[in-house]
């Protein structure tokens, strides 16, 4: 299938207050992600104080509290370059990422095909067709990549996937106008972050066991010197007055990172995106202010 096209300029800036309309306040997360915080929302909002400047959210994955909150300017980042591309193609022109996912079928065939395609030469709008049509067909809806960048999950073992949600897609494009979309490390984007601004950490997770390790939603992974320079990054935010909310599983070494100056809360989560069945399921994680 052909995915060539254009799409419009990227907008600029930091997004104004949004308003309830446009579709804003029926969208959810387009793309299923390892570790989607769906589930946890609700609880999450709990700890956002009532008023803060800018929201920051620098590990976006599939944005789950960033579309349940959506209050005032926003800048949203991550490593993944191609994450943010597809973002940033559904900002700014969901109808030309819904034109090509119309036209992609469920098929065996034509997923390998696609999965195999140059993407990061093609437009902003190629790559979010692409990265949610893979993400919805993919085995277990995981992102996965090999040391050389290249996506690696294998066809799902579905009957029938919505793979093109336009109402959803619309309603996101809405809620991301204006909204700065930031390829960058998390430390460089928080630098930004002033007294009274709000920064949501929801990074790779530790490790509960050796063999239970998900990084590589990038070829670079997210190491024990990565969860440390988190933590100290977090620590220095917190000192400089800004509203600190962080993410974690409930692994020995997160307790001992945040044992002091933080405040740490367990919580349960239940995990559906895994790639082996007998790790998913309801299992403590970490909320750490």
């Amino acid at each position: 299938m052909d995915i060539a096209g254009g799409n419009r300029p990227a907008a600029s800036g930091i997004a104004p207050a949004l308003r309830p309309e446009g579709g804003r306040d029926s969208a959810r997360p387009f793309l299923k992600w390892a570790g989607g915080k769906r589930q946890l929302v609700e609880h999450l909002r709990s700890h956002i104080p009532r008023q803060h400047g800018r929201y920051f959210e620098p590990f976006l994955g599939g944005g789950a509290l960033f579309f349940a909150h959506r209050r005032g300017s926003t800048v949203l980042a991550d490593v993944n370059a191609r994450l943010i591309r597809a973002y940033r193609g559904v900002r700014d022109d969901v109808e030309s990422v819904i034109r090509r996912l119309k036209k992609c079928p469920h098929d065996r065939k034509f997923f390998y095909r696609f999965r195999e395609a140059e993407i990061d030469a093609r437009s902003d709008v190629e790559v979010a067709a692409w990265f949610i049509y893979l993400n919805k067909t993919a085995f277990n809806g995981l992102y996965r990549v090999n040391r050389s960048n290249r996506f690696n999950v294998p066809f799902g073992r579905y009957t029938n996937p919505t793979i093109c949600d336009e109402a959803n897609l619309r309603a996101c494009s809405a809620a991301l106008a204006g909204v700065e979309l930031l390829v960058e490390d998390f430390e460089t984007v928080v630098a930004k972050a002033t007294g009274d601004d709000f920064v949501y950490f929801d990074p790779p997770y530790v490790p509960l066991s050796a063999t239970s390790s998900f990084t590589s939603y990038t070829a670079l992974g997210f190491g024990v010197t990565e969860q440390i320079r988190l933590r100290d990054t977090a620590r220095k935010l917190k000192q400089r007055g800004v509203h600190v909310l962080l993410s974690n599983s409930a692994a020995p070494l997160v307790r001992d990172l945040y044992k002091d100056g933080f405040h740490v809360i367990e919580v349960s989560a239940t995990r559906l995106v895994n790639s082996k069945a007998a790790a998913r399921g309801a299992i403590p994680e970490l909320l750490i202010k």
